[in-house]
């Protein structure tokens, strides 16, 4: 099997830190441009071989200006890795709109537009959509009741835009 991505354009959010970072040194290791964004992690980010875009995703211009910033760095994108990621517990009594806009935004809302942008560019090249889920999708933590809510909505994101966006690219 060729695990090579020579010639490919990967965008990651979040890659600048823990799993992100991991992704985008695997998909630098087997050839591809990554273009890694990241929010405040600048430090990190700049300690890895990679194109590197600033941005909040939730500001209503990041998908536009994520996508924007690949095509513009590598004049083609293959593959989205949704990996950015709010985590932080929230108990039932103590949960404000401001705690639902920044999970449901940085997990569900985000990826889902980021993943709508990228969609046409993605498909030029029969390319493929990542969204990162962990198993609190399925099994709830206790005090992360909206941080479950999220990753489960990730989820059936992930298996809608399969039906979508198939079958020019694989999500």
């Amino acid at each position: 099997m060729d695990d090579s991505l020579e010639g490919k354009a990967a965008l990651v959010t979040g890659g600048a830190r823990r799993v992100g970072a991991a992704i985008a040194r695997r998909l630098h290791a087997a050839g591809a441009s990554v273009l890694l964004h990241y929010r405040d992690s600048e430090a990190d980010a700049a300690k890895l071989e990679a194109a590197r875009v600033k941005a909040e995703l939730l500001a209503p211009i990041a998908p536009r200006a994520l996508v924007g910033a690949a095509l513009e760095s590598f004049g083609r994108l293959d593959i989205l890795v949704n990996n950015a990621s709010a985590f932080f517990p929230v108990a039932v009594g103590a949960m404000e709109s401001s705690h639902w806009e920044e999970l449901i935004g940085s997990n569900l809302r985000a990826p889902l537009f980021i993943s709508q942008q990228a969609a046409p560019e993605l498909a030029k090249h029969e390319g493929a959509i990542v969204n990162i889920v962990d198993i609190h999708a399925d099994r709830p933590l206790k005090g992360y009741s909206l941080y479950t809510v999220t990753k489960a909505g990730l989820a059936a994101l992930t298996r809608s835009l399969a039906l979508e966006l198939a079958p020019r690219v694989r999500v």
